[in-house]
C-alpha cells in the first residue's frame, strides 16, 4: 500500500516538473525574453532622449517585454501597440524596430507619414490573424505564418499582454486590430490555447461580429477549461506568472470558458494527444497534450475535429498541425481526403 502511494506521489511530482519545464521553459527559451526588467529598461530609454515633439523618434530595436504590450493597429506589417503598464503607445515596423512612441495620435500620424512616403497601398485580399496562448507571443506562431505567406495571405501576428490582463481585456485589443484591417475582404484565424477563448470572448456584446470573419482553427484551446489550471491556481508562482487570465482557465462548473459564445462562423479544432488512454500527463483524465485534455478542447458546433500526436507547447510548429490548419482555412476540412468530423451537441 505504501509503495502504491509513493508511486502516485512520484507521478504527480514528475508531472508538475515536466509541465513546468515544457510550458515555462519552452516559452522563455524559444521566444524573445519577457519580463518587467526589459519593459522598464525600454521605458527608461524612451524617456531619456526626447525629440522636439516630446516623443522619442529614434529607430531602435525593441528590448522585449512582450507581455506588457497589446496590438491596437496593423497595416502592412507595421503595428501600433499600447503598454499595459504605462498606457503609452509605440509604432513598430515589420522588423520590430520602433519608429515612434507617445500618444496613440502621435503614432497614427507617424504611420500615416510612412504610408504616404512609401506609397503603401490600401490593404486588400485575405488576411489570417495568428493568436498565441497565455505566456507566449506571436513569435511562437512564426512557422504557421510562413505557410500562409507562401499562399499570398496577409499574415497578422497578433500580440497581447496575456499574463497581465483578463481575457476580456485582451479581447478588446483584438477588436481594435480587426477594425484596423481596412480593405481586407476576408479574415481567417489560427489560434493556440487561450487564444481561442480570446476570440470567443470578443464575440460577446450587442455589436455584430465582423462579417469578414471566415474560418478559424483552434489548436489545443481549453474550450471546457484546463485541468492544470485547477491544479496550479493557488500556487503563488503560478498566480504571479500567469496573472488574472491564468485563473480564468480552470475547468468545472465555475469555468469561464463554458459561458463564452460559440463562433457563428466556420471553425475546426485540432487537439494534441498521445494516442493512449492515460495521455501524457497523469494529472489529467483521459488523453491529453500535457496541458489540456482532448475532451476539454471539444466545442459543439465545430465543423471538423482532429487529434494529432503532439504536446501543447510545440503543436504550433508541428508540420502535420500546420498543414491541417492551412487545409481547413483553404478548403473547410482538416483531413487530406476532404472528410469532416464535426462536433455535435
Amino acid at each position: 500500500m505504501k509503495a502504491e502511494v509513493l508511486m502516485r506521489i512520484s507521478s504527480v511530482v514528475r508531472s508538475l516538473v515536466i509541465f513546468g519545464s515544457l510550458w515555462l521553459g519552452a516559452a522563455a527559451f524559444a521566444e524573445t525574453p519577457v519580463g518587467p526588467a526589459e519593459s522598464l529598461e525600454e521605458d527608461v530609454a524612451e524617456e531619456s532622449d526626447l525629440g522636439e515633439t516630446g516623443y522619442l523618434n529614434l529607430e531602435t530595436k525593441t528590448l522585449g517585454g512582450r507581455q506588457f504590450w497589446g496590438d491596437v493597429c496593423f497595416f502592412h506589417g507595421y503595428r501600433i501597440q499600447q503598454n499595459v503598464i504605462t498606457g503609452h503607445y509605440r509604432l513598430l515596423n515589420p522588423n520590430d524596430v520602433r519608429q515612434a512612441w507617445g500618444t496613440e495620435e502621435h503614432c497614427r500620424a507617424a504611420l500615416e507619414k510612412i504610408r504616404t512616403d512609401q506609397q503603401l497601398p490600401k490593404m486588400s485580399g485575405k488576411a489570417v490573424i495568428l493568436i498565441h496562448g497565455i505566456f507566449r507571443s506571436s513569435k511562437s506562431l512564426s512557422a504557421l505564418g510562413k505557410r500562409f505567406e507562401q499562399e499570398g495571405y496577409t499574415v497578422v501576428p497578433f500580440d497581447y499582454p496575456s499574463t497581465r490582463v483578463t481575457i476580456a481585456e485582451s479581447a478588446e485589443y483584438l477588436k481594435k486590430v480587426l477594425d484596423s484591417l481596412e480593405g481586407v475582404e476576408e479574415i481567417d484565424l489560427v489560434v493556440h490555447s487561450m487564444g481561442g477563448l480570446l476570440v470567443r470572448e470578443s464575440l460577446k456584446g450587442e455589436t455584430p461580429p465582423d462579417p469578414r470573419l471566415h474560418r478559424m482553427v483552434m489548436l489545443g484551446t481549453p474550450n471546457r477549461g484546463a485541468r492544470m489550471a485547477n491544479v496550479l491556481q493557488n500556487i503563488v508562482l503560478y498566480k504571479w506568472l500567469f496573472g488574472p487570465a491564468g485563473q480564468q482557465l480552470i475547468e468545472g462548473d465555475n469555468s469561464e470558458a463554458l459561458g463564452l459564445p460559440v463562433p457563428n462562423f466556420e471553425f475546426a479544432i485540432i487537439a494534441g494527444a498521445r494516442g493512449k488512454p492515460d495521455g501524457w500527463n497523469p494529472l489529467i483524465n483521459g488523453d491529453d497534450d500535457g496541458t489540456v485534455a482532448v475532451e476539454s478542447t471539444k466545442l459543439p458546433g465545430a465543423a471538423d475535429f482532429l487529434t494529432i500526436t503532439s504536446m501543447h507547447t510545440f503543436m504550433m510548429s508541428n508540420p502535420e498541425v500546420i498543414e491541417a490548419a492551412f487545409r481547413f482555412i483553404k478548403t473547410g476540412s482538416l483531413h487530406e481526403d476532404g472528410t469532416k468530423t464535426p462536433i455535435i451537441e
